[in-house]
């Protein structure tokens, strides 16, 4: 049996990630899923699996009002979630089924999380805000989800219809990459600000588009809990105004693709009709 190397854990990050995950879950879970790798036979489905009961006991003691110990159970849901990731990686032990369940456990975890804060802040001042709190982060997390692999479609899509070859674009703001490869040759190119600031996060694995479905479970479930139930309202609705605004950037700019390498209409008009 093969033992594993803190090195090798650190190999399975992915290239780019959430600056929440980069800072403050990758350096614990790389850690955790070393001696998981080297000492258990846990799958990563098993993981997944104890992800998603951590992220009900995390539910249940935001129901309770027991804000700080909801927090920190989420903290540690969310960390075990990035562990699968990486001893499926590690191992190559990873399954279809098992990014079915991964996708659908975090659905799962933030409704239910969601729940029970609007739910335990309810029953203890009778504020409706908090019934609209819940029902708004659910929302907006699902249309997160829903919203990104029908982006990826599209791509996906323009590309098929290019007949490009080169591999395909791991996020929305590569799509912006490309755009500006194509319009701008590489000699006349100008380093602006946005271009250095892009290669600075890139050398620290940081994705260019700072507020993700990530950093909204981080500010709803972990921060505001932290620092108050003062805090929940007005910290969840700056993370959801900021994460709507980043969804509606991601659209404009997968629009702008579309309408400058889109598939010609007579095309787009039979995939409706297919549709």
């Amino acid at each position: 049996m093969r033992t594993y190397s803190l090195d090798d854990v650190f190999e399975t990050r992915k290239r780019r990630d959430s600056w929440w995950t980069v800072y403050f879950v990758d350096p614990v879970a790389c850690r955790v899923a070393l001696p998981i790798a080297n000492h258990t036979q846990l799958t990563p489905n098993a993981l997944t699996v104890l992800s998603l009961v951590l992220g009900a006991v995390s539910a249940t003691c935001f129901a309770l009002n027991h804000h700080v110990a909801g927090a920190v159970v989420f903290y540690l849901s969310f960390m075990i979630d990035c562990v699968d990731g990486k001893i499926a990686r590690l191992k190559g032990t990873g399954t279809p089924f098992g990014l079915w369940l991964d996708y659908v456990g975090d659905r799962v975890r933030v409704v239910l999380c969601a729940g029970g804060l609007a739910y335990g802040q309810y029953a203890l001042t009778s504020d409706v805000r908090y019934v609209v709190l819940g029902a708004a982060v659910a929302v907006l997390d699902l249309f997160r989800y829903v919203n990104a692999p029908q982006m990826k479609r599209v791509r996906e899509a323009v590309r098929e219809e290019r007949g490009e070859r080169e591999p395909e674009p791991e996020s929305e703001e590569d799509i912006d990459s490309l755009e500006r490869v194509a319009l701008v040759p590489r000699a006349r190119r100008p380093r602006s600000f946005p271009r250095r600031f892009n290669r600075f996060l890139a050398r620290h694995r940081v994705r260019s588009h700072l507020i993700s479905g990530i950093e909204f479970h981080a500010a709803v479930f972990v921060v505001a809990p932290l620092a108050g139930a003062w805090a929940l309202i007005p910290l969840a609705g700056v993370a959801g105004v900021l994460l709507l605004v980043n969804e509606v950037f991601l659209v404009y700019r997968m629009w702008r693709f579309t309408r400058r390498h889109g598939v010609p209409s007579s095309q787009e008009s039979r995939e409706h009709v297919l549709v």
